[in-house]
């Protein structure tokens, strides 16, 4: 029996294992622009929108011509949101376009301009959940707010609960124990640090427990790495759902100042799904029918 497990799997074994992760952090951290020591608040702001649900790699590109294009709050305020919506193409779920669009119009309405520096009033903001608004709050402004992403809390149940994967929704009970790491330690620091491993290191498929430098004190580990992860719902295949014809209609509809009808046609054969996909594009926003067809909406 490991001795890494009690009671209680939240133990308050917590020092080492913290301190090694922020060296390991410091030595070993990607160089991404949002991090640079003179990155703007609205510059991590931007990169929290965009990097919900999309990789680094596919980010990077896209927040770099962002942030050429539109490096304040009032700047992305004062775009036609036909443009917003063309910058953000190749990221997916663009609803978070509109957010983004709507969120800055609301810093400049609301705050002069300034993102606000607290939870709550970060909180307020369109788009912003609880997660983006810790996260906003840690990295733009050094406060000790518990950032919990899928990341951090996959490395935090396997080093210190001996679990493969968290449970699909937060418990208070995590909550609690990640609150003691911030407290007790360099909160944004540790925050930045912990989400990195999970990034590169503490993966979810395939970990690289050969390099992680906590395995010495990794529960998960110990246990020899039992697969015990809570049961999960299977991810629907993209390849032909209806979120892959949206993005295609999108697309289509975005490549020009009016697509056609037979252009839409053209793009998505299955003439239900693609009525389907476009009625939500049009009831999101994201889409405006006219008497020649489709086009982007202008504000």
């Amino acid at each position: 029996m490991s001795t890494h497990t009690c009671d209680d799997p939240f133990v308050a074994q917590k020092d080492d294992p913290v301190t090694v992760v922020v060296k390991w952090f410091a030595e070993n951290k990607r160089d991404l622009p949002w991090r640079a020591p003179d990155v703007t608040a609205w510059g991590i702001l931007v990169s929290e929108f965009m990097l919900q649900q999309t990789q680094v790699d596919r980010v990077l590109p896209k927040w770099l011509t962002w942030m050429d294009i539109w490096p304040t709050p009032q700047a992305l305020a004062q775009a036609p949101l036909s443009d917003v919506l063309r910058a953000w193409q190749g990221l997916g779920y663009p609803r978070r376009a509109m957010r983004l669009h709507t969120c800055a119009q609301r810093i400049v309405s609301e705050f002069g301009g300034v993102v606000p520096s607290t939870q709550s009033q970060l909180l307020s903001l369109p788009g912003v959940g609880h997660y983006t608004a810790a996260a906003i709050a840690a990295f733009a402004f050094q406060q000790p707010t518990v950032v919990l992403d899928t990341n951090i809390r996959r490395v935090i149940v396997r080093a210190w609960t001996a679990q493969a994967l968290p449970t699909t929704h937060l418990t208070q009970r995590e909550v609690a124990f990640a609150s003691d790491l911030v407290r007790e330690h360099d909160g944004a620091q540790w925050s930045a640090a912990v989400m990195e491993l999970g990034a590169l290191i503490c993966t979810s498929r395939a970990p690289k427990c050969d390099q992680c430098p906590i395995q010495a004190t990794c529960a998960w580990f110990a246990e020899g790495k039992p697969d015990n992860a809570p049961a999960r719902r299977k991810q629907p295949a993209f390849a032909g759902s209806d979120r892959q014809a949206r993005g295609a209609l999108l697309r289509t509809v975005g490549a020009s100042q009016l697509a056609t009808t037979s252009a839409i046609e053209a793009t998505w054969a299955d003439a239900l799904q693609r009525e389907k996909a476009m009625t939500s594009l049009i009831n999101d926003g994201l889409v405006i029918r006219v008497d020649q067809g489709y086009c982007l909406p202008d504000n």
